[in-house]
C-alpha cells in the first residue's frame, strides 16, 4: 500500500469546553454530523462568502484537529483567535507529521482517518507515525491522485479570498452545510445555492500535450477559464460553465497556451453544464 509524506501540510488543535459550538458557528462543515475516524473538507469564509482558509477537520479527544496548508497555519490560528473572545477554547499547533495513504484497504490501517474529499473511502490521512509495511511514495504521487480526482487545495492550487466554496466544489463533497444554520459568510453562500447562481466550477482538464498551470482556457478568442494545477497532461481548471456550455454548443475548440484541451466534470460531482437555448446556440449546417 503506498503512502506519501505531506510536508506542505500542518495541524492545529482546537480544544476546550466550548470547542464544538465555537467552530460550529464559524466554519462551513456541520460538526454535528462529523464522525470519529474521518476528516471532512471545510473552510472559514470571509463575510462576503469567499474562502479565506480551506482545511480538513476531524475529531480528537477534547476537540478538533484542522489539517491545513503549512503556509496558512499561523494565519489561520490568528484568525480563529480573533473570534475566540471569552470562549473556553485553546488553539495550538500540533507537532505531528502528515501523511496520505491510498488503497482499497487503507481505511483499515491503524490511526487512519478517511479523507472524505475522495469518493469510495480508499484515501486516508495519517497524523503522527505511519504503520509498518507500507511503501513510501513521493508527495507528487499523491498530488497527481488528488488532481485526477478533481480535488483542489487552497494555497497549493488557488489563493485564499479569491473563490467561493461552490467554485471548488465544497458544496458537492460535504464541505458546506446548508442546513446547520449560521456561519461566517453563510448568507452569501446559501443564496448562491438556492438561486443556482454558481457560474464558476472546478473541472478536470486533459490534453495530448503538456498543460501549463496558470494558462487561460480559450474558446474562440475569449478566455472562459484558467488551469489551476496540472501534472503534465492532466489537471484541474476553474471554468465559467455557462460560457463553456455555449462554446461546446457552438462547436468552438478549446485551447490553453495553444494546446487543445478537453473538459469533464469530476465523476463524483453532481452539477451539470447549463442548458443552452437554440437561439444562443444555432444549429450547424449539415
Amino acid at each position: 500500500m503506498p503512502y506519501a509524506p505531506l510536508p506542505d501540510r500542518a495541524l492545529l488543535a482546537v480544544t476546550g469546553e466550548t470547542a464544538e459550538p465555537f467552530l460550529q458557528n464559524l466554519i462551513t462543515t456541520d460538526l454535528d454530523t462529523l464522525e470519529p475516524g474521518e476528516m471532512r473538507p471545510s473552510a472559514l469564509l470571509t463575510p462576503q462568502g469567499k474562502i479565506l482558509f480551506e482545511f480538513l477537520v476531524g475529531r480528537i479527544g477534547g476537540g478538533f484537529r484542522l489539517d491545513c496548508a503549512e503556509s496558512a497555519a499561523e494565519d489561520l490560528k490568528k484568525r480563529l483567535g480573533l473570534y475566540r473572545l471569552r470562549a473556553k477554547v485553546a488553539i495550538e499547533p500540533e507537532d505531528l507529521s502528515v501523511f496520505a495513504a491510498w488503497s482499497e484497504n487503507a481505511a483499515q490501517l491503524p490511526g487512519a482517518l478517511v479523507d472524505r474529499r475522495f469518493a469510495g473511502g480508499d484515501v486516508v490521512r495519517i497524523h503522527g507515525e505511519v504503520p509498518g509495511g507500507l511503501d513510501q511514495a513521493p508527495a507528487e504521487d499523491f498530488r497527481a491522485l488528488r488532481l485526477r480526482a478533481g480535488i483542489a487545495e487552497a494555497e497549493a492550487d488557488y489563493p485564499g479570498s479569491d473563490v467561493f466554496p461552490h467554485d471548488v466544489l465544497l458544496d458537492q463533497n460535504g464541505g458546506v452545510s446548508f442546513k446547520k444554520g449560521c456561519f461566517v459568510g453563510q448568507e452569501v453562500v446559501s443564496r448562491m445555492q438556492h438561486r443556482g447562481t454558481a457560474r464558476r466550477r472546478l473541472m478536470l482538464v486533459s490534453s495530448d500535450q503538456h498543460l501549463t498551470p496558470g494558462s487561460d482556457v480559450i474558446a474562440g478568442s475569449k478566455a472562459i477559464g484558467t488551469i489551476l494545477s496540472a501534472t503534465d497532461r492532466d489537471g484541474i481548471a476553474l471554468m465559467r460553465i455557462d460560457r463553456l456550455a455555449e462554446a461546446l454548443a457552438s462547436g468552438e475548440a478549446l485551447t490553453a497556451d495553444g494546446v487543445a484541451v478537453e473538459m469533464t466534470i469530476p465523476p463524483w460531482a453532481g452539477f451539470s453544464l447549463p442548458e443552452i437555448s437554440s437561439t444562443a446556440a444555432p444549429e450547424s449546417a449539415e
